[in-house]
């Protein structure tokens, strides 16, 4: 990295959840062009495209954070260098998101799932949920690594991440029902395809989940770095 270890690492991080926000963004649309009998090639190849794309940046990110010692980082960077080994874990699980937007996206024209039925409703409805999560992710991850490369910087980010538990719970729930009705409406056909593809959009907003517990992790060393409310202020 440049010589402001931190400026650099914050820049390459907006740079790759940018990226990650446009894959993960293009699930809605994939199931609306299925649904309207379009062809999904090239959406399909897009998300590919952005999914290696990422998991390059995210490569370079980790490598620089594991061959980078106190002295590579500076003084200004403690905050990097106490979390070394917790951020590197917390951009795996972050990439981790691409790689399920992308087997998604390479699965969907291979099940060709009944798209006139409640089931796939539902699961166009986890779509939007994901990608309005990611959204919100891309916001808190950003503001973490900006509030990291500063020891005097002070950040809540509270507020952002119940928001994504409670968008992930919602989709545990659509989840639910997307496999009850498919099991039960003898009308759907092929019912195990609506619970696999349910399962791995519930999978794509656990694994958001658990990159927010990896935040409350960093941060709860962090002083200036809020991710939960003292029980005793609700």
């Amino acid at each position: 990295m440049s010589e402001d270890f931190g400026v650099e690492l914050e820049r390459r991080t907006d740079e790759y959840m940018d990226t990650l926000d446009e894959c993960v963004s293009l699930l809605p649309t994939l199931l609306e062009q299925y649904a309207g009998g379009d062809d999904v090639e090239e959406i399909v190849e897009r998300i590919g495209d952005l999914e290696s794309e990422g998991d390059r940046m995210i490569r370079s990110i980790t490598s620089e954070i594991t061959n980078s010692d106190p002295e590579d980082m500076g003084l200004l960077n403690t905050r990097f260098n106490y979390n070394q080994t917790e951020l590197i874990e917390f951009f795996k699980r972050i990439d981790v998101l691409a790689n399920l937007t992308e087997r998604i996206a390479q699965e969907l024209p291979i099940m060709q799932p009944a798209h006139d039925n409640a089931c796939f409703e539902g699961l166009a409805e986890m779509a939007d949920h994901v990608a309005n999560m990611t959204a919100t992710l891309e916001d808190v991850v950003e503001r973490l690594v900006k509030a990291l490369a500063r020891t005097d910087e002070t950040e809540t980010l509270y507020d952002d991440i119940k928001a994504i538990r409670d968008m992930e719970s919602r989709c545990d729930s659509i989840k639910d029902d997307v496999i009850a009705t498919a099991f039960a409406d003898e009308s759907i056909e092929q019912p195990l395809l609506y619970r696999e593809l349910a399962i791995l959009f519930d999978d794509l907003a656990n694994t958001m989940e658990d990159v927010t517990d990896r935040i409350i992790l960093i941060a709860s060393d962090e002083p200036g770095l809020v991710t939960e409310i003292d029980p005793a202020d609700e």
